[in-house]
Formats: structure tokens, C-alpha cells, sequence
């Protein structure tokens, strides 16, 4: 297919599409995860009335989706409960609890990072906002580094930021993060990712490093052009980056990727790794409204974005 490098899509993609929910305009940018004999998403569904919620979803297969139509309630510390608005979630494992991040609108002027948690996908309790606003696209990594708790984010403004550089901070709680150090940022010359990136999925531990897939962007004529490439980062210093892709890894190409309410998005959010295999199943949005997902061997993955690298 034109444009597959080691991925290759799923032939029955979009396997997510508005009609998973009655209520939806679209859904897209989700997170989806083993649980126990099953598989479980949290999905970005906004409404018809384009309310940005967050959906939880099961499959047995992780390509067949029953999705909840009714959003997720958060449980605050004071027992109070309140839907769970926000989108593009990522959803991180980290010593039996699965933490959620997510990017909203608290009260104040722009978008911040929610962190929420769960055990059993069923009760859902809201933590703190742990980066104040302006900022977008933050997920964990999925072991503590150096005893610390540590994340990758990307500083943003009020508006659809027409730049973005990733960083990398730590935490002793979860709670209060610090020490931010830059990663890396949009390329300073024409590029599929020359006017900003952001992290996709949770990074995967590798002999070779973290494997970072990222989201890309590019400023056209006709607007914005979204695809997905790869990083690998230092094991123990990840704010160091020892590869990256000079070649995307996914472009918009078929219909379903570039004909939607956004055109022209690939937007990496999720990634399941099948330990026996080496299979590396991607999920990604497409045109900001459905779901799809593309398959490459982990190993390939790595090989192509070290020999693509700057």
C-alpha cells in the first residue's frame, strides 16, 4: 500500500467508527490496553452537542469494540461524582493501578493535564491537575526511573498550538512534577514534523532504549498534515535521545485518514506489544474521527528508525 513503511494497516480498518456509541459525532485518539483475559479501552467521544467525554470500551480480540454510551464518572475525595471530560487519553500501568492521563478544561483559561486512576476499569478516582494549563499530550512512562515517577508533556497555549516541543519531567508522588528537561522539538527545516510533535502512546522499554512513537506536524497550504514517527530515548536518562526517524513511520493516505472532521491525521495513542510474537499493534486516530490501528514487528520498528535517523 503507498505509504506503509514497516507498518501495515489493518484491512478492516476503521474499527472504531461514531456508530460505537449513539450519542457520538466521532471517535478517535483513544487508549487501549490488555486487562486481565481481555482487552479495555478509553475512548474520546465527542458528542453531538461536542462535548469532549471519555467512554470505556472491552473487546475480546482488541479489533471488536462494546463501548459504554455512557461517559466515565470520576470519584472525587469527597466522595462526589462527576463525568469524566476530556480527550485524547493515555492510560499507563504502574504497580497494579492504571493511571489515566488526559488533556481538559478545568476552570481557567485553557487546556491542563487530568490524572485519574483505576483498578478495575469499573471506579474511576480523579486526582490532581498535575500540569497547570497551557499543556497537552502527557503520558507516563511505565516504570519509575531513578526511584521517580516520570512523564513525557508538551506545553501548549489556548488555542490549536501552531508549535510544540516535548519534555520530559519526574515526580516523587505522582502528584507535584519538576525537574522538566526539553527532549525534542519540530525540525528547523521542511519536514513531515516541522511544526510541532507531541508523545504518542506510553513509551516501550527496549534493549535499544525507550521506543517513543510521537505524533508529527506539518503546516500546508490547506492547513495541517499529522503522521507518526519514532524515537528511541536513553533508558536511564530519557530526556537524551539517541534516535530518531528522518521518514515518518505512518502518513494519512486512505480516505479514513484524510477525510473527517480534522483532514489529514494520523494520531498515534495506544500501542499493544505481543511479547510472544514481537507484534507491535498501533492504534491511532484518523481525521479526528474514528479509530484504526496498524501492525509492525517491534524489532523493525527499531531497525527503521535507526537507519532513518538524523
Amino acid at each position: 500500500m503507498a505509504n506503509e513503511t514497516v507498518f501495515r494497516r489493518y484491512e478492516g480498518n476503521p474499527i472504531i467508527t461514531p456508530e460505537a456509541v449513539p450519542t457520538a459525532n466521532s471517535i478517535f485518539n483513544s487508549a487501549v490496553l490488555p486487562f486481565e483475559d481481555r482487552y479495555v479501552g478509553i475512548f474520546r467521544v465527542d458528542t453531538q452537542e461536542m462535548r469532549m467525554e471519555l467512554h470505556v470500551g472491552w473487546s475480546e480480540d482488541a479489533l471488536h469494540w462494546e463501548i459504554d454510551p455512557e461517559p466515565i464518572k470520576l470519584q472525587r475525595e469527597d466522595g462526589q461524582l462527576i463525568e469524566c471530560l476530556g480527550y485524547d487519553p493515555r492510560v499507563t500501568e504502574l504497580e497494579g493501578t492504571y493511571y489515566i492521563t488526559r488533556c481538559h478544561y478545568p476552570a481557567g483559561p485553557g487546556p491542563a493535564i487530568g490524572l485519574a486512576k483505576t483498578q478495575d476499569f469499573k471506579t474511576f478516582y480523579e486526582m490532581w491537575d498535575v500540569l497547570l494549563p497551557y499543556n497537552r499530550n502527557a503520558v507516563l512512562f511505565p516504570r519509575k526511573i531513578h526511584g521517580q515517577y516520570a512523564m513525557l508533556h508538551r506545553p501548549s497555549d489556548t488555542g490549536h498550538t501552531p508549535y510544540g516541543d516535548i519534555y520530559y519531567c519526574t515526580s516523587p508522588d505522582l502528584i507535584n512534577w519538576g525537574r522538566h528537561q526539553f527532549v525534542f522539538g519540530p525540525t528547523p527545516y521542511w519536514s513531515w514534523q516541522n511544526t510541532k510533535v507531541g508523545a504518542g502512546p506510553a513509551p516501550i522499554e527496549t534493549k535499544e532504549g525507550w521506543l517513543l512513537i510521537y505524533h508529527g506536524v506539518r503546516t500546508t497550504c490547506t492547513g495541517y498534515v499529522y503522521c507518526a514517527g519514532g524515537a528511541l530515548l536513553d533508558l536511564d536518562e530519557p530526556w537524551k535521545v539517541i534516535y530518531r526517524s528522518k521518514r515518518y513511520l505512518l502518513a494519512p493516505t486512505l480516505d479514513y485518514e484524510r477525510v473527517g472532521d480534522v483532514p489529514d491525521v494520523v494520531f498515534p495513542t495506544a500501542a499493544i506489544l505481543d511479547e510472544s510474537t514481537g507484534q507491535l499493534a498501533l492504534y491511532y486516530g484518523c481525521a479526528d474521527t474514528t479509530v484504526s490501528v496498524a501492525y509492525a514487528q517491534l524489532d523493525e520498528i527499531i531497525d527503521f528508525i535507526k537507519e532513518n535517523s538524523f
